[in-house]
């Protein structure tokens, strides 16, 4: 196991980006928090240290002949392995037979203690991947076939883990934010405080409120053979989602983690598609988003009124609007915009980060006056400005798109808290200056970036802004670890050298499930400013 976990480390962290390396994979946990499949307690510190350097000595002489590129596997070669662990991303990894090279083989839809069989389609710096052709020896403690609700579960690329128990899935993600602050914050142990059990979705299927199925266009010789396509269907035509580990389309005629009514709303969609199929030149990604029937003419109705209409529609037109219902509020924002694709969850989303900004005192043990004032960061809709208004005297939202400020200045007015609650347009290189009359000592952040994180500058912003509390939302929990360790380092660097006052430490660390049956995970990490 520890073989294994070095290999995947150097090779992901050091080796030059290559167009075969998959985008889904990061170095593994330096030592497993857990063993979910034989429960193993972890080494002792100077077993880890032989270890790591035993594993460094064998990696670093495979690099020294040269052969890390030199894959003992041939195309389409059928092996037979232990599989040791699951990466990040939900695949399962094992080690090339002893008699092998050093050399990680990563397979979808398997689980750790499991022999299985597979076959090898690609072959990368110090690892292959590799389609699974059976499972020999299941781990019978994990794997229940009998929970899987797709009949496209192990090939289609959208889920990994419905054959596991809800419990287990929310304890491997727990162990994604564990390992990803072990090997990317660059803070000391004694910084990071234990992760918290992951906070689970109130839904586990029909819960996901946006699918985008596509289907490629007929090429030219397919036009020409098919005169009769009003009468059947094309046998090449293909309209669904991706099959694992392949650019090819896998016709899919339902998706049980979609909502109802999209999957009511794709039927007709697709049988629409066969009957037209010669009529489109290019490929095509559809849009289903699952939204509130908003009455004609009546977009700003006033909250009572629209808690009074539950109907739900299927939303297909990219620039037309969505709303959706959060608590008692209502959000506006255009279809082809980000907005979180797990309603159910929103509530308990937003609910933590308030208790993280108001911690009770005996938790907190913090005498520094509570908050009054809120800047959400990369705000969008205004999700999180708006439903922590009630608790700020002021609340200003900080966004690049204008098409995203437009919807949020709407939301506020939607559900009448515009007398508290702006929104303005950040300008990159000074976002912080929007909200210069803004006290910092009795101000809270919430950061929510998209997936590749906040850039230097941005950080280097938000130290200087220097607020009392910082929540940092985000869907990538490898970047957040990144980004969290630098705003702690950095600014401990900051007081060490007399430049300011007061360090951020990291207070408190959680997953949460927006999407069950996958390998995804949400992280929420709190810092405070102390002296």
């Amino acid at each position: 196991m520890r073989r294994l976990i070095l290999i995947l480390n150097r090779m992901m962290t050091e080796a030059p980006k290559s167009k075969n390396s998959p985008a889904s994979l990061q170095p593994l946990e330096k030592t497993p928090s857990t063993d979910i499949s034989r429960g193993h307690g972890e080494k002792t510190d100077s077993a880890q240290r032989q270890a790591e350097q035993e594993e460094a000595a064998c990696s670093t002489r495979a690099e020294a002949d040269g052969v890390e590129w030199e894959s003992p596997f041939g195309f389409r070669e059928e092996v037979e392995l232990l599989v040791s662990s699951i990466s990040s991303s939900g695949e399962g990894l094992a080690l090339a037979p002893s008699s092998m090279r050093p050399w990680v083989v990563v397979i979808p839809f398997v689980l750790p203690g499991e022999v299985i069989r597979a076959r090898v389609y690609k072959n990368a710096r110090m690892y292959s991947l590799a389609d699974l052709i059976s499972v020999q020896v299941p781990n019978s403690q994990l794997r229940d076939m009998n929970r899987v609700r797709c009949k496209y579960f192990g090939t289609c690329a959208g889920c990994q883990y419905q054959m596991l128990s809800y419990e287990t899935q929310l304890d491997l993600k727990r162990d994604v934010v564990v390992n990803a602050y072990r090997n990317h914050s660059n803070l000391p142990e004694s910084s990071i405080p234990a992760v918290q059990s992951t906070i689970p979705s109130p839904l586990q299927y029909g819960y996901r409120t946006k699918i985008t199925p596509h289907f490629e266009s007929p090429k030219k010789v397919q036009k020409q053979g098919s005169p009769n396509i009003e009468e059947e269907r094309p046998s090449w035509l293909k309209i669904g989602f991706n099959q694992i580990g392949r650019r090819l389309v896998m016709d899919i005629e339902e998706c049980p983690i979609a909502t109802p009514i999209l999957n009511e709303a794709y039927r007709p969609m697709r049988d629409d598609i066969i009957k037209k199929i010669y009529t489109h030149k290019n490929g095509v990604s559809l849009l289903l988003r699952d939204s509130l029937e908003i009455p004609d003419g009546n977009s700003s109705t006033p909250t009572l009124e629209l808690a009074a209409n539950d109907n739900h529609v299927c939303i297909t037109d990219h620039k037309a609007t969505v709303r959706e219902h959060v608590g008692n509020l209502f959000f506006d924002y255009q279809a082809g915009s980000f907005f979180q694709n797990n309603n159910s969850v929103l509530v308990p989303l937003t609910s933590y980060v308030r208790d993280a900004i108001f911690p009770s005192t005996s938790m907190s043990g913090s005498s520094t006056p509570p908050p009054t004032h809120l800047v959400d960061t990369y705000c969008g809709a205004g999700l999180f400005a708006l439903t922590l208004a009630p608790h700020f005297t002021r609340v200003a939202g900080i966004e690049l798109s204008v098409d995203s400020i437009r919807f949020a200045m709407h939301n506020a007015a939607l559900n009448d808290l515009a007398y508290k609650v702006s929104f303005r347009e950040g300008d990159a290189s000074q976002i912080f200056s929007a909200v210069g009359d803004f006290p910092p000592a009795l101000t809270a952040v919430v950061v929510d970036p998209p997936r590749k994180g906040c850039d230097e500058s941005f950080l280097r912003q938000l130290l200087a802004f220097r607020a009392q509390t910082v929540v940092y939302v985000s869907c990538n929990v490898h970047t957040q670890a990144r980004d969290v360790g630098q705003i702690v380092s950095w600014s401990a660097n900051e007081v060490a050298e007399g430049k300011r006052q007061g360090k951020y430490v990291l207070q408190s660390l959680r997953g949460f499930d927006l999407f069950p049956q996958t390998a995804h995970v949400e992280s929420v990490a709190v810092l405070r400013l102390v002296s």
